[in-house]
């Protein structure tokens, strides 16, 4: 870090030079793939028409940049209340951050989902102690996780009770349905017994003598988050219910961004606001599962249409949609750009500095693991 509190670019070691040059290629794997995906269904739905529902959104993308401000407003002010005295982060800081991080997480290929959110504590760690960032940042994923998994159940659950699905369709959704209830039931049940089954699991393997080199590190660093949350998850229930309204808040914006999206460009069919959640539950499903794909590039037009089809609007809406969400992704990338570039920082050099950053803090840990332990014992 420099006298300026800017982030001072990082050389990477031989690790995480292997790690890039490793994931370098299934990335550029992935990102041609959602191009051709992306062109092949951008022409069966016709070129023309799409471009003619873009024209019909014109200025109406403005409100929709505005309603998605919302949205990171919503979870820049869940991550600020994830923070424990005497550690503060102001909403200027963390609004910041979360853009610079989206940005890495939508540009750098692949290996970005595994550096995305730990970037975001990285990048104002001289406003706060990086491990203070690191488990805010766990516990607000914690909530958005979840109130994701009961908004897409919601959300299938409403298409699969509504509409008629094609078979195959109808069993994934019963079967993602089965799955997110034991997921949340599981994730409750965990988190009320504070069971430290990730750090318990990591002890038994290197104890084996299994991945000792990682472990030596990254058990520490898993313990260290289990204690940090379980010990929010004690002394901040109060917070609750307010993180909780912020997340739902990212996800309410979320539809009344599709139901205006829709107003504009949809020609034959108006939209409610029962159809813009559905498909908002559907995207939130793209996003999980196809993280690894820079911008869900092809899947999310292909998912958005044929939903749309289901919903009785025209699959070219569905796939305009979905480009227009590229649209919005594409201007709040800028802006995380931007921001990064502000500050001196290339996006290559914010990823590598953020993995330099954590195994530096893991293994700060794994050196008073020990001492701990040692001290418990006693």
């Amino acid at each position: 870090m420099n006298q300026t509190g800017n982030i001072s670019p990082t050389k990477p070691g031989a690790g995480d030079r292997s790690r890039s040059k490793k994931f370098t290629p299934i990335g550029i794997i992935f990102t041609l793939a959602g191009v051709l995906l992306f062109a092949y269904f951008v022409k069966r739905a016709g070129v023309g028409s799409v471009l003619d529902g873009i024209k019909r959104l014109g200025a109406g993308f403005l409100i929709v940049l505005a309603i998605s401000a919302v949205r990171h407003i919503a979870r820049s002010l869940a991550w600020m209340k994830c923070f424990e005295e005497p550690d503060r982060l102001g909403f200027r800081d963390a609004f910041r951050a979360r853009l610079m991080g989206d940005a890495l997480g939508n540009i750098v290929p692949f290996a970005s989902m595994f550096v995305s959110e730990p970037s975001k504590p990285a990048l104002i760690r001289d406003r706060v102690p990086l491990m203070a960032g690191l488990s805010a940042i766990a516990i607000e994923n914690i909530f958005y996780s979840l109130s994701v998994a009961v908004f897409i159940f919601s959300g299938m659950t409403a298409l699969l009770l509504t509409f008629h699905l094609p078979k195959a369709l109808r069993f994934a959704s019963i079967g993602g349905l089965i799955f997110i209830f034991l997921l949340i039931s599981g994730a409750t049940i965990v988190i009320r017994k504070q069971w430290k089954f990730l750090s318990g699991a990591l002890e038994y393997v290197y104890g084996r003598g299994v991945a000792r080199r990682w472990l030596e590190t990254g058990r520490a660093r898993v313990s260290t988050f289990e204690d940090r949350i379980y010990g929010f998850y004690e002394r901040n229930r109060s917070r609750f219910l307010l993180i909780l309204i912020l997340e739902t808040c990212f996800h309410l914006a979320g539809v009344l961004e599709i139901y205006v999206t829709l107003s504009f460009i949809s020609f034959a069919l108006a939209p409610t606001f029962f159809t813009a959640f559905i498909l908002e539950s559907v995207n939130r499903v793209i996003n999980v599962v196809f993280k690894f794909v820079p911008m869900r590039m092809g899947v999310d037009e292909f998912g958005t249409g044929k939903v749309s089809g289901i919903l009785k609007f025209a699959e070219t809406t569905g796939v305009t949609l979905a480009i227009v969400r590229k649209g919005r992704d594409l201007f709040w990338t800028a802006v995380g750009v931007a921001f990064l570039l502000h500050r001196g920082i290339s996006l290559r050099g914010a990823a590598r500095d953020a993995e330099a950053a954590i195994a530096k803090e893991a293994e700060k840990s794994a050196a008073a693991l020990p001492q701990v332990r040692t001290n418990e014992s006693g």
